[in-house]
């Protein structure tokens, strides 16, 4: 298992297109992937659980991975949350 603690500094949080290209890029790993705000996990390679999380900006987040790719989904996803994508 690899993880870290994230400070959210994109704009808008993590919702609508944010959110769906944050899954969109979970989904290319292999690895089992979660995220965790305010003692509440959620798969990130599901848009319904990740939007249900609320997270905003300035919220700190745990970011976790098991399997063969989890440190690389793990630094991956976390530079999605430090800008904004679109």
């Amino acid at each position: 298992m690899f993880s870290k603690k994230i400070v959210v500094r994109c704009e808008s949080g993590l919702h609508n297109k944010q959110a769906t290209y944050f899954v969109q890029k979970a989904n290319e790993f292999e690895s089992s992937i979660y995220l965790e705000s305010d003692n509440r996990k959620m798969n990130a390679k599901s848009l319904l659980g990740i939007m249900s999380l609320g997270i905003v900006t300035g919220a700190t987040v745990t970011l976790s991975a098991v399997g063969s790719d989890a440190e690389a989904a793990v630094n991956a996803l976390e530079s999605l949350l430090a800008r904004d994508v679109y």
